[in-house]
C-alpha cells in the first residue's frame, strides 16, 4: 500500500450516511443485583476469537455492523506508522489513546507537535474539558476550560497533523474523508478487521468513523496482539502494553487490566465497547447495546477468565459493589448466557 506525497486535497464531498441497518440481536450481558434481585440488565452481544478464526465464545449478534468509535485508534496509529510516523513509544501509545488529560497526556500531545514543528491551533479535533474526574477537578480548580489538548483525543489528532506534514499533505483538512490520510486510515482498518465498512459517519473529536462488526473488530485486535514487534501492527501493540497509562490513565479501568495481565492488550470506547488481544492471536470484542460504561468489565473479565487467562490477576479488576446506605448491597455480574 503506496500513498505518495501530494499536496493536492480532493474536492470536497460529503460522508456516506449510516445506512438503515436493522436493530442487532442483543442479549442480556450483564445483570445489576441489589439484596439477591435482579434490578437492572444491561444487553449487548461479545465474541471471542481465536487466531485460526474459529470463536472460542459469543453472544448476540457479532457480525452486526456497529461504530467501533476510540477502540478504532489503536488501528489508525498503524495506519500512522504506515504514513512515516517516528515517535517515542510513550507518545505511540498516547496516539492510542484515550487519555485522562493528565499535565503527562496534554505535554505530550503537545510534544508531538512540537516534534514536526506544529502548534495546537493545527488541530481539528474538538474542545473538551479532561475526561478522568481528577484530571477534570485539577484543571477546573486552575481556572482552565475546554480546549483540545485537554481533549481525550489529542494525542491521536497531534499524530495525524504531523503524518501530513511527514508527507507533504494539507494540514488543513486532515480530518476529511477523502483526505490522502483518511484513505490510508479507512484502508488499514479494512486490512485489520478483513472486512469493509458498513457505513461511515463522525466521531466526537472530528475524525471519520467507520463502522465495522465485533467480529471483524475481534480479528484485527488479535492481530495485533499477536504481531512481531518489528511490524507497525507489533510496534502500537509494543508501546500501549510498555505505557498502558499513557493509554488511558491512573485509576482507568483499561490501563489496570493491562497492567494485571502481561501481553494483554485493552482499548475502551465510547458507548460500551471494549476491545483485547491476547499474545496468542485471541480478541475479544465486547459492546454493551445501551451505552453503559460500567457493564463494559465485569462482562470482559468473565470471558477473559473463560478463556483460561489468569483468574487471580483479574480479581483486582472487580466491579464497584451495588451500595445500599453505604454499605455492599448487591453487584454487576456477568449473565449466563455465553456461547462456547
Amino acid at each position: 500500500m503506496t500513498h505518495p506525497k501530494d499536496n493536492t486535497m480532493p474536492a470536497a464531498t460529503a460522508a456516506p450516511a449510516a445506512q438503515s441497518l436493522k436493530t442487532p440481536q442483543h442479549v442480556p450481558l450483564v445483570e445489576v443485583t441489589r439484596d439477591g434481585l435482579v434490578e437492572s440488565i444491561h444487553y449487548g452481544s461479545l465474541i471471542a476469537l481465536k487466531a485460526d478464526g474459529t470463536s472460542a465464545s459469543q453472544a448476540g449478534e457479532p457480525d452486526a455492523p456497529m461504530y467501533p468509535r476510540s477502540s478504532l485508534k489503536p488501528l489508525q496509529a498503524v495506519a500512522l506508522l504506515k504514513a512515516g510516523l517516528d515517535i517515542p513509544q510513550d507518545l505511540l501509545a498516547l496516539t492510542s489513546a484515550s487519555h485522562s488529560g493528565s499535565k503527562r497526556h496534554r505535554d505530550g500531545a503537545t510534544e508531538i507537535l512540537k516534534l514536526h514543528g506544529l502548534t495546537e491551533a493545527a488541530l481539528g479535533n474538538s474542545t473538551d474539558l479532561p475526561y478522568g474526574v481528577k484530571e477534570r477537578e485539577e484543571w477546573l480548580r486552575a481556572g482552565n476550560g475546554p480546549t483540545q489538548i485537554a481533549q481525550n483525543c489529542s494525542g491521536k489528532h497531534a499524530s495525524m497533523t504531523a503524518v501530513c506534514v511527514i508527507n507533504g499533505w494539507p494540514v488543513e483538512g486532515y480530518l476529511h474523508p477523502e483526505h490522502p490520510l483518511q484513505v490510508l486510515v479507512r484502508e488499514t482498518i479494512t486490512e485489520l478487521t478483513g472486512e469493509d465498512a458498513a457505513a461511515v459517519s463522525t466521531d466526537g473529536c472530528g475524525t471519520p468513523l467507520f463502522a465495522h462488526s465485533l467480529h471483524g473488530m475481534a480479528r484485527a485486535y488479535g492481530r495485533l496482539a499477536a504481531a512481531d514487534e518489528s511490524t507497525d501492527e507489533g510496534k502500537v501493540a509494543y508501546a500501549m502494553r510498555r505505557f498502558p497509562e499513557m493509554v488511558a490513565g491512573e485509576g482507568r479501568d483499561v490501563t489496570a487490566l493491562m497492567r494485571a495481565v502481561p501481553g494483554l492488550l485493552a482499548k475502551d470506547g465510547f458507548e460500551g465497547l471494549q476491545l483485547v488481544g491476547l499474545p496468542d492471536g485471541t480478541g475479544l470484542a465486547v459492546k454493551i447495546s445501551d451505552g453503559g460504561d460500567r457493564a463494559r468489565m465485569p462482562v470482559t473479565v468473565e470471558v477473559l477468565r473463560r478463556l483460561g487467562v489468569d483468574g487471580g490477576s483479574l480479581d483486582t479488576l472487580q466491579s464497584p459493589p451495588v451500595l445500599g446506605g453505604g454499605l455492599p448491597v448487591g453487584e454487576l455480574r456477568a449473565a449466563q448466557i455465553f456461547s462456547n
